[in-house]
């Protein structure tokens, strides 16, 4: 057994390598990623060790970089792009929406297109304009993808395997805050024997209130359940891993055991996720609800200035807050 203590960067990376070395179809493809190793030097040393054939710098061309990986998709290749920033993932966006999630379906599934897209998502670095954002729900909401965030360095280590394992087109978000924090990986691990990639997993067990999160946002909100239970409060802490497809089995038997449920995310409140999450709670567990399903998150404005972002941001006394709330019905 092989461990190492890795940031979450060096996990995907270590996690890309193995995917590398177990199929020569996987590729990887982006802007920077070779010679540079990526901005935030997730690639780096990869193509010294696979060669520009498989690690490939790309131009700044984001619809490019979907629609050659799309491609080569249809060819038998398994790519891997990387979006450099999450504000750039828009101009990818009609291929990603027009072709890489309907192409599949159109053919009736003659055509698979295992294409994983990695997107370093969130805010929390004092980054500029367009580099601080969480388009998570305009991808739940295109059929046909599948949507996966890793909150940790372990599971980042294991779900970037699995997304470029599967048949599906991935979008894999990154929390960019979380990259440089660590954990102990066992790089030997037989991957059938990992979590898998479409559950939930309950991080923190707990008895009053359930709180949903994922990406960034779990370690906020695991901090926050460590101070509620100074106060006499037991929070349950899910980090749903996959939003698409979702997990409800998992957190519908955490909310009928708690009776009560927060969701936390950084995308702003209108319409994000969390919308989603409480409308099928609603539906489905309405009748072990003692409060409304409360929601934590970022402001319904544009990302601000960096100077602001702290502001901005769900932050743990904002999920206390929405916990207390729950409390008040």
């Amino acid at each position: 057994m092989k461990t190492a203590t890795l940031t979450m960067a060096r996990s995907i990376n270590e996690g890309l390598r193995r995917a590398m070395e177990e199929d020569p179809k996987v590729l990887i493809m982006g802007e920077d990623v070779g010679k540079l190793g990526g901005v935030f030097r997730v690639t780096d040393g990869l193509q010294k060790d696979f060669g520009e054939d498989r690690v490939i710098d790309t131009p700044l061309a984001e619809s490019g970089i979907i629609g050659t990986a799309i491609g080569m998709a249809i060819r038998g290749y398994r790519p891997v792009c990387e979006i450099q920033f999450d504000g750039f993932v828009f101009p990818a966006a009609n291929q990603i929406i027009t072709q890489l999630a309907k192409m599949p379906m159109r053919s009736l599934g003659a055509l698979r297109l295992p294409v994983v897209v990695r997107v370093p998502c969130g805010g929390g670095i004092g980054a500029v304009e367009h580099h601080s954002e969480s388009p998570e729900s305009y991808f739940t909401h295109t059929a046909g993808l599948r949507v996966m965030a890793c909150a940790n360095p372990l599971d980042a280590y294991t779900m970037i395997q699995q997304a470029i394992r599967l048949d599906d087109p991935v979008i894999f978000f990154e929390p960019k805050r979380r990259y440089w924090e660590k954990a102990e990986i066992d790089l030997g691990m037989d991957l059938r024997e990992a979590w898998p990639v479409d559950r939930a997993k309950v991080v923190r067990e707990g008895t009053d209130v359930t709180v949903l999160a994922y990406g960034p946002m779990v370690k906020t909100v695991l901090d926050a359940a460590a101070a509620a239970e100074g106060e006499g409060r037991s929070l349950e802490v899910v980090d749903l891993r996959s939003l698409n497809p979702l997990d409800t089995e998992t957190v519908f038997r955490s909310v009928r055991k708690t009776g009560r449920c927060v969701v936390a995310h950084e995308a702003p409140t209108y319409s994000g996720f969390g919308a989603e999450l409480a409308a099928r709670i609603t539906e489905h567990c309405f009748y072990s609800l003692e409060a409304p399903v409360l929601r934590a998150c970022g402001f319904s404005t544009p990302y601000p200035p960096s100077r602001l972002e702290e502001h901005y941001l769900p932050d743990l006394d904002r999920v206390l807050d929405a916990v207390d709330r729950s409390f008040g019905w």
